[in-house]
């Protein structure tokens, strides 16, 4: 029994092993779910000088405005097209926050959006239709708390033509700035 388990864990099944990339990969594709049990233990250990007089910055206690967010959702889904476009999310991810950096490897980032590189030729004009459109947020943005950790929340859409782009975003305070937390984006 003791070598069954081993063969399945440690390399010789290599469908237990398939099975466990794909839904590792399936968590990041469909979105991470950072608002529920996501581990933020190491969120104190990073910048904690948070002030600043930009506008587009602000305290973790108060939720910018919806230009702000707005501006934020649409340079997320700049760099998101630009990492499908050129299948490198090495900029991205090197503006995530450090909660998604030990949350997610690089590699883990872009294989999660495969399909999306694969059909980066009718995904990336529409995501960068964004540019030019109107934030549609289905509900105000707003701030949440968790383990004392204030978090941004933005969801809405972009009606861009075909299709509208659909954004599920949370950003963390970091040095000042928010930081990516979630991404999830849907074209139907």
């Amino acid at each position: 029994m003791n070598k069954l388990l081993n063969m399945i864990v440690f390399g010789k099944g290599s469908i237990a092993s398939g099975l466990i990339a794909l839904l590792v990969v399936a968590a990041v594709a469909l979105g991470c779910t950072c608002g529920k049990d996501f581990n933020l233990s190491n969120i104190g250990k990073d910048d904690s000088n948070k002030s600043s007089s930009d506008d587009s910055k602000t305290s973790d206690d108060s939720v910018p405005s919806n230009s702000v967010v707005e501006g934020l959702v649409k340079d997320t889904t700049a760099q998101f097209a630009e990492a499908i476009d050129a299948e490198d999310f090495k900029d991205l991810y090197a503006n995530a926050s450090s909660d998604f950096r030990s949350t997610y490897t690089l590699e883990q980032t872009k294989d999660a959006f495969k399909s999306y590189i694969n059909k980066k030729s009718l995904v990336v004009p529409i995501l960068k239709k964004v540019e030019d459109a109107d934030a549609d947020f289905t509900t105000e943005p707003s701030i949440r708390t968790e383990r004392g950790i204030k978090i941004l929340m933005a969801n809405g859409k972009f009606p861009t033509k075909p299709y509208n782009v659909r954004f599920d975003y949370e950003y963390v305070m970091r040095g000042g700035e928010w930081k990516l937390l979630k991404l999830v984006v849907n074209i139907p």
